[in-house]
Parts: structure tokens; sequence; C-alpha cells
């Protein structure tokens, strides 16, 4: 399947209504003496049909009593044909512990979206995307999630397997350091929204890592869909030249956002849609917990993918998600849009906080790029800290590879001087010169833009090395920023630009 296809198929249900079903019993539940001498193992099944406008979240409750080693669940459920261009059947599943199904979420024991059709849990271990650790007696839930229900409606099956036994112990996880070696003050690549087979990936932690530093990456993030399972997933994967960051990758029904750099076994709950006013809840669970936010693929067309919530509180966006598509230049739009914004802001007077831009592969399978895009930050090391603090502030700039280098700067009258993210602060006429230097874009374009639009572009040759300079004034433009464009298709209009290389965070051209 297409990266597209991918986020269509595996986006979780919100939390617009919740439907409980009566609850699941054994036969040990009434008579525990079987249960306590370790007996065997016991299978109920449910089966039910849900409607057209079905609640966004099932809940079906399962009295596990004393004496259970592993508790297992399978479902199933009918995919009939639908009428071109309506959706058909697509159900997710999860499970709660014991501890209960309410926000934000401290039952949590795993989800696996619409991936996979069956998953285990025990003491000693788990299903990836599950959370190992003892099955205790209580009520437990299992969690389905209609995503989209055919007009005929969905008939499902859901089978829980209760094993009995002596529980195991349960290993400590081993979760990334905060630090590598890295090189000191300097630009780092990463690529910060990666899927494994803890989530809808097809390719393994091992895979990714590998993938990773063949992409010449320095860091990456786990943001699995909706769980946590992957923080724990890649001992012995991380070094001195790979820093691993973990997050989530949070699945509502009115878009996905990244949660970045969290402190390891950080869970943000999914269960809400932008009318439930819960984002701003767990915006500031991520920042507790030493987070960024960042929406995802905001544009992208497929139900429950486009971003619904607004910009309050997020870190950056990710504005550029996989190979460059007209998703991309929406949001591209739209971002230029805010910028312009701060900068009329700033300028009279207020604030003028502006979100930077990040670019990320959102890679989950062969042939999907590992670091395509990736983002380039400039951190005063290569830790979880300073990287955070390098997309934070906009120090960064995008790159469909490492293969491509830029240089964005500009310089005052007297010799002031600043990068990427960075302001400049001249008197209103003065002259400032903007450069930017560029390689591995053979025949691309260069461009330089400011809150009026483009004002200088400038074709490089086969080499693919150029400079580009360019002089204006703090009160003709706002903000600077670059992109490098690869020569359109054939067959494109001539009208538009062609696919992005690399695109920078604006720096900034301030009165004073």
């Amino acid at each position: 399947m297409e990266r597209r296809d991918v986020l269509r198929l595996s986006a979780a249900a919100g939390a617009a209504g919740v439907l409980t079903l009566p609850a699941v019993s054994f036969a040990h539940a009434e008579n525990d003496g079987g249960a306590e001498r370790g007996e065997g193992e016991e299978t109920r099944t449910v089966r039910g049909h849900l409607p057209t406008g079905a609640p966004d979240f099932v809940y079906l409750p399962v009295e596990v009593p004393r004496g259970v080693r592993e508790i297992a669940v399978s479902y199933t459920y009918d995919k009939p044909a639908v009428p071109s261009g309506t959706p058909g059947n697509a159900l997710d599943i999860g499970i709660f512990d014991e501890r209960g199904t309410a926000p934000p979420g401290h039952g949590f024991r795993g989800w696996s979206g619409g991936f996979r059709t069956e998953f285990a849990i025990s003491a000693e271990r788990a299903t990836p995307g599950y959370l190992a650790g003892p099955v205790r007696p209580g009520t437990w839930h299992v969690v389905l999630g209609p995503y989209t229900v055919a007009p005929q409606g969905m008939e499902y099956e859901v089978g829980v397997t209760l094993r009995y036994g002596e529980r195991g112990s349960t290993p400590r996880p081993a979760y990334p350091p905060h630090r590598a070696r890295g090189r000191g003050r300097a630009w780092y690549r990463g690529d910060c929204h990666l899927h494994t087979v803890h989530s809808d990936g097809r390719r393994t932690p091992e895979e990714v890592a590998a993938a990773a530093r063949a992409a010449g990456l320095d860091f990456i993030a786990t943001t699995e869909h909706n769980t946590t399972s992957g923080h724990g997933a890649w001992q012995g994967l991380w070094g001195e030249d790979l820093l691993i960051l973990c997050g989530e990758e949070v699945t509502t029904r009115n878009g996905h956002y990244l949660a970045i750099g969290t402190d390891p076994g950080t869970f943000v709950d999914w269960r809400y849609r932008a009318r439930d006013d819960a984002y701003g809840r767990y915006v500031r669970t991520v920042h507790r917990a030493g987070g960024l936010v960042v929406p995802a693929h905001p544009n992208c067309p497929y139900v429950g993918c486009q971003w619904k919530f607004g910009y309050a509180g997020a870190d950056a966006i990710e504005v550029w998600n996989g190979p460059w598509t007209a998703d991309d230049e929406l949001a591209l739009a739209a971002w230029d849009n805010m910028l312009a914004a701060a900068g009329r802001e700033r300028a009279g007077g207020g604030e003028g906080r502006w979100t930077p831009a990040m670019g990320n592969s959102d890679a989950h399978r062969e042939p999907q790029v590992v670091g395509l895009p990736q983002t380039v930050v400039h951190a005063e090391d290569l830790s979880r800290a300073a990287v955070l603090e390098g997309i934070r502030r906009g120090r960064s700039w995008l790159a469909e590879s490492s293969g491509i280098e830029l240089a964005l700067s500009a310089t005052g009258p007297r010799g002031e001087h600043a990068g990427i993210g960075e302001r400049l602060r001249v008197a209103p006429d003065a002259e400032v010169t903007v450069r930017l230097e560029v390689s591995g874009v053979p025949d691309g374009t260069a461009r330089l833009l400011t809150d009026q639009g483009e004002m200088r572009s400038e074709r490089l040759p086969a080499s693919g090395s150029g400079t580009v300079a360019w002089r204006t004034t703090a009160s003709l433009a706002s903000y600077v920023r670059a992109e490098i464009r690869r020569p359109r298709p054939g067959g494109a209009s001539p009208e538009l630009p062609g696919p992005m290389a690399a695109m920078t965070n604006p720096l900034w051209l301030d009165v004073h």
C-alpha cells in the first residue's frame, strides 16, 4: 500500500461517544479454585452489530479472575461492498486493564488500530503495540474503535481467551539515553515521524535504525500510533552516532499530532475530537513530559487525518510529510500565512510568536525512505534537550536527503548577523544583505521569499551548487525564507513550482 493509504486505514477513533457492552465473565470467576490451581484456558466469544453512526468507542468489559497468566484477544468484522465514494467498514482495537478506561488512560495496555487481528498480554511479554505486565484480577476492557461504518452496518466478533497459570516476572524496559556523543555545537539531521511493527509499520526497530544510519541521520523519534510500546524496543540500537527520542503519534478522529521527545513511558490519550475541548489538556501533558507538540500532515485528505484543533500550543508544524505532494503545498501556504500574521503582530508591538516548520518521512515500510524528508537542527550538542530546543526555536531547515547542504544568513550595515530562526535588528531603511548557499540540487531553482512572496529566484547549475545574494530592508521584509525546488516534471503546469528539495525556516528582520 502507498503511504497515504496507510494513513487512511490506520487512523484511530476519537471520543465523540462511548457504548459499553454487557460484561464477559468466565467460569473461574465464579469458582476460583480451578484458576488458582493453574488449570488450562477458557475462551468466550462475543458477536454484535454496529449501525452507521455508532459511537467512536465501544467498550467490552471482561471480568478477569485471579490466577490468569495471559489474556489473548482476537477479532473479525465484515467488509460488505459499498457504493463508490462511500467509506466501508474499518474497526480498530485495543485494551485497558483493571485500572479503568477513564482519561488520561492510566489503565492503557495497548492499541493496534486496524493493523492486527489478535494480540496477547502476559507479565513476561506482549504483542508489539501492547505493554507487558501482570494480568491482575478485575474488570478489563477490550476497546473497539469503529473508524468508519458501511451503510449496511458492521457485524463483528471478538474472542477473549484467559490462560491460567503461574505469573512470570516483567522485564524492566531499557529506554534510550538522552544524549549521544555528537559533534558539539553543530547541525544535526533527524526524522521524527517513524513507524515500526509496534503500530502499523512493517519494519522492525532494527531495520529502522539501520535505515536511519544509512540516510546519514543523527537522531530519530519513535512515534507509534497511540501506544508507548515502542519506547523500550530499541535496546542495542542507539549509539554514540544515533540519538533515539521517545514519542507517540496521537491519532484522533480530527487529526494527528506528534508528541516528540517525551519522557520514556509517557502515554498521551487520543480519545477525543476537537469539539470535546480536551486537546489543550494533552498539550500540557506533552509539555510536562518535556516533549514537543507537532501537528502532523495537517492537510492529508483522508478521514480523520486533517488537522482541526488549531495551532495554539503547537511547538512546530509538520509542513512536509514524506515525498512532496499537493498536501504539503497546501500546508506550506497555510504556514507562510501564519508567518506573515506573526510579522504583523510584532510590527504592531505584540510578541509575534511564530511556529517553525518540520519535515519527517512518516515511513512505514519499504520502499518508503527513512529521512525523506529530514529536519536539520542547529543544536548545542546531540542531546534530547538541545535538539528539542533547536526545533522549538526554528533553528532548522528541511531537506529531502543528507546529500543537500544549505546556509541562509542576513547581514546588516554594521556587520550585524542572523541565521535561520534568528532575528536581525536594524534601522528601518538600513540595507540588509541576504545570502543563500546551496549544494546538492542539480538544475534546481533557489527562491527567496518574504511576506510579499517570492522576491528572488535563480536557477542552479548542473553541479547543483550555487549562491544567491539579495538586498532588502527591514521596512520591506519582516522575514526571509528559502526554498530549493527540483525542476518541474514533464507536463506540469509552468505556473507551478517543482517538487521541494529543501526549505528553511525564516530569519526575521526587526526594526529598531
